[in-house]
């Protein structure tokens, strides 16, 4: 039974639990890669540092899933003698799965740190986190590391793991865990979304965490208590002719810009794509609002999926909506939408009426607005993936039939949903950049991927 949406939810109720760190000298450190989304979360709650300890699971070798000891920086080693004496490993053969993650961990260590220096952990706390443990082997290499590099306390605080391994572990300080449940299978078991994360993505949230400390400067070695308002992040009932649509707002403080995200399935308060993006706008300070736009009934009915009219007018009612509430008055709107979505999310926005600042559309069917794509005025960027032969074709039909600016990105090596790896978080970067580039001007956009003019 999950516990947690994602390792975003997991990651803002790890940093409610451990409110009671925020002013203290502490540095965050996530376990990449899995609890490097959490950690970040963590670190923003806590306005505090954020950093990696590099680890790696050494798999047995007939067996790689089950760990039988874990390995990390500076030469750190940890080893469950027990599974070792039950699967009869070698010497031989534990060094040759020890070089080979080495080489490995090496590798990842100097691309997390290219650029960037490693926190110092003299003195101060070091709050190691991940998504979950199960057997708790790189949580105690972890913590080795910590201690080794100058910690003066070490916390471990993960979202899940079994009681039992909690109560072996004598190397933290101190342990926080959100959830112990009794059947414990595996870490992911405990999540609704635990899509792997890329190095990427890793390297984008250490990113975003530096940014983020280089705009708020603080005294050297100290962090900032703050009494401004929380983030907020509900969900929110929206009217629409009759109908209560179904959402989920969040909204940074302060909130500057809303991206609308608009699905023609209806489903996009839980599309694991759409939240996976929407995570990403909202580390680059961008408030979301995943939507539902059909009901569960009118779901069903698949010819809704495809009556744009009625998508573009509940998303109007959306728009409306947010400028109707105190905290998002104010704010720029941009429109994210997949599939038929698309379609309405340019009909929606070449309204006389409209003032939207900006389109992003991600395997979408923009063609399905027809004539109204020469009344849009936002800017647009259309996203599809190379493999996508039917869809980019499509797209490249409705681009020249656009008179707003507007971009038509290839993202290659992907199909219609972008399940390849890599292909949906570069999809994500291009939807990010350029949000923030029209509705946030003054944000730092990083390099896009290729794209046609």
């Amino acid at each position: 039974m999950s516990i947690f949406e994602d390792r975003v939810d997991a990651g803002r109720q790890l940093g409610r639990r451990l409110a009671d760190l925020r002013g203290k000298d502490i540095v965050v450190l996530g376990l990449p890669r899995g609890g490097v989304p959490v950690a970040f979360e963590v670190a923003a709650a806590l306005d505090a540092p954020l950093d990696v300890i590099v680890v790696r699971k050494l798999g047995l070798p007939y067996q790689p899933e089950l760990a039988m000891g874990a390995i990390g920086e500076g030469g750190a080693r940890v080893l469950e003698e027990h599974v070792l004496a039950q699967a009869r490993v070698s010497e031989q053969e534990l060094q040759a799965v020890e070089n080979r993650e080495r080489a490995v961990l090496e590798n990842r260590v100097a691309r997390f740190r290219k650029g960037r220096a490693r926190q110092d952990l003299t003195g101060r706390i070091a709050v190691i986190v991940d998504d979950g443990i199960a057997t708790g082997s790189t949580a105690r290499v972890a913590c080795r590391i910590a201690r080794k590099l100058g910690a003066a306390r070490v916390i471990l605080a993960v979202p899940v793991a079994p009681a039992d391994t909690l109560a072996s572990l004598s190397e933290p300080d101190e342990v926080v865990c959100l959830a112990t449940p009794r059947h414990f299978a595996a870490v992911g078991y405990h999540y609704r979304d635990f899509s792997p994360t890329e190095d990427d993505e890793v390297i984008q949230l250490l990113d975003a965490a530096a940014r983020r400390l280089k705009d708020s400067p603080r005294p050297a070695g100290t962090t900032a208590v703050s009494e401004d308002p929380v983030e907020f992040d509900e969900e929110v009932e929206i009217p629409s002719r009759g109908v209560r649509l179904q959402g989920h707002l969040h909204l940074p403080v302060p909130a500057r810009a809303v991206v609308v995200f608009a699905h023609g399935s209806g489903s996009s308060r839980h599309s694991p794509r759409n939240r996976f993006v929407a995570s990403l706008l909202q580390r680059a300070g961008l408030g979301t609002l995943l939507l539902d736009l059909l009901t569960p009934g009118e779901e069903r009915n698949r010819a809704n999926v495809f009556d744009i009219e009625l998508l573009a007018r509940r998303l109007s009612s959306a728009t409306d909506w947010l400028a109707t509430r105190e905290d998002t008055a104010s704010c720029a709107v941009g429109y994210f939408g997949a599939s038929t979505g698309a379609g309405a999310a340019l009909w929606s926005a070449s309204e006389p009426s409209a003032r939207i600042a900006a389109v992003v559309s991600r395997g979408g069917r923009p063609d399905l607005a027809g004539p109204r794509l020469s009344a849009v005025r936002a800017p647009t960027l259309l996203i599809v993936g190379s493999f996508d032969y039917e869809v980019l074709e499509l797209n490249r039909k409705a681009k020249a039939m656009m008179r707003c600016p507007n971009q038509l990105a290839v993202v290659q090596g992907a199909t219609h949903l972008f399940e390849e790896p890599g292909t949906l978080a570069a999809a994500a970067i291009l939807a990010r950049d350029w949000f923030a580039k029209y509705l946030l001007p003054v944000s730092e956009p990083t390099p896009p991927a290729r794209s046609e003019p």
